[in-house]
């Protein structure tokens, strides 16, 4: 019976297989490799086919794919060559690896596949490497194809920040409103954090953004109207209601501390159920919301006025949405607050991006549904540490394909 070889399965250029040693008692196999004298040498830095040897004798040890459950380590035999374009001697070139590194283009590679669906520790743990390797390798990929900001196409954006750790450290995200794909992301959420994006952008690529949904985030608006002036900003719906919600848990306390006995007690209670949708609600938090709405006259104002505000973002033309919202702060004058005051002046400063929700009816809600993901991406690697990286794995982890328009 002849002897079974593992040869086949490393048909590499320029080189061949000598000898392989696969024993039933090891974890690994070693396969021998040397240069196939068949063929001309080749300069690994300019790929010119070399006449001329300089040295040989040099090693080399490389990774390559498991076969089975046991680790393959080649043992590459190699040779400097003279080139005559670099004019000097090189290493000569391997089809399988670089010079620089101690694994083959299709272990790294298979590495970074790994790493789509594992974090970095457990990949390293499942292929018996250093999690720096296989960290460097990741990234490395990612560069590659998600390194440089693809701008093409880019008409409706939706722009928000993530929050990335303790000490008010945030990340921006932009999103392709159009395709659900994250196109850039930066650190901070300053002023400057945009000129990241903005500023590499032609001048024809500026123009052709319509609109961009963002929050009422002073920095996020100055970038917007500085490099697209054209473009409508779109204030959206959750970043409006989110701040409302701060003067109705603002109103409760002020009642809290006037108020005395039972209501005093059932006041101070409340912040989950004012705060929280009434559909969300059980039967029994129903009932007690309604019972805390006929004891409180001022908390019934703002919790009907939480809804009504929701209603402005469903109407279609923009002078109908314009009549709600003045009526809407006429109710709310009503309420003498300084949250209740100091709201509806932000409403007025912001107008205009709350009314251009009528043309282009877009908001960062797809943008919290990436902040979740995003927050996956984060646990599963026990924190980032390198925010390239971690830019750069939300890149790939929203490519882009479905329709995001409501």
């Amino acid at each position: 019976m002849s002897a079974v070889s593992i040869a086949p399965y490393f048909a590499f250029a320029r080189v061949k297989v000598v000898s392989q040693s696969v024993q039933p008692d090891s974890t690994g196999a070693l396969i021998h490799m040397e240069p196939d004298l068949r063929f001309h040498p080749v300069c690994h830095d300019c790929r010119t086919p070399a006449r001329t040897v300089h040295t040989t004798g040099y090693v080399r040890m490389v990774r390559d794919l498991n076969l089975t459950d046991r680790q393959v380590l080649l043992q590459v035999n190699y040779r400097k060559v003279w080139c005559e374009r670099c004019h000097g001697a090189r290493v000569e070139h391997m089809s399988f690896c670089d010079a620089s590194q101690r694994l083959t283009h299709r272990m790294r590679r298979y590495v970074y596949d790994l790493c789509k669906l594992l974090p970095v520790a457990q990949v390293a743990r499942h292929l018996g490497l250093d999690p720096k390797t296989v960290k460097a390798i990741d990234k490395e990929f990612l560069e590659e194809e998600f390194g440089q900001t693809d701008y093409e196409g880019l008409s409706i954006l939706a722009i928000d920040e993530i929050s990335t750790g303790k000490g008010q450290q945030y990340l921006t995200v932009v999103l392709d409103y159009a395709t659900g794909r994250v196109v850039w992301t930066g650190d901070g959420h300053h002023q400057d954090t945009l000129d990241g994006f903005f500023g590499p952008m032609t001048e024809q690529q500026r123009k052709g953004i319509q609109a961009v949904a963002i929050d009422m985030w002073d920095p996020y608006i100055n970038r917007v109207r500085h490099y697209c002036p054209q473009a409508l900003i779109v204030f959206d719906l959750f970043h409006v209601v989110k701040a409302y919600s701060r003067v109705i848990d603002e109103v409760r306390r002020a009642e809290v501390r006037e108020a005395a006995g039972p209501a005093k007690k059932a006041i101070k209670g409340s912040r989950y159920l004012l705060l929280r949708n009434r559909e969300n609600l059980k039967a029994d938090q129903k009932d007690q919301l309604r019972e805390l709405l006929e004891l409180n006259a001022t908390l019934n104002a703002v919790y009907v006025l939480k809804d009504q505000l929701k209603m402005i973002y469903h109407y279609q033309r923009r002078h109908a949405a314009k009549r709600a919202l003045d009526q809407w702060i006429a109710a709310a004058e009503q309420v003498a607050n300084p949250w209740m005051a100091k709201f509806i002046g932000t409403l007025r400063n912001h107008e205009e991006g709350i009314l251009n929700h009528c043309k282009f009816p877009i908001g960062t809600s797809p943008l919290e549904g990436v902040n979740n993901k995003i927050k996956v991406i984060k646990r599963q690697a026990y924190g980032f540490h390198d925010n390239r990286y971690f830019g750069l794995k939300i890149k790939q982890a929203f490519p882009g394909s479905q329709d995001l328009e409501e």
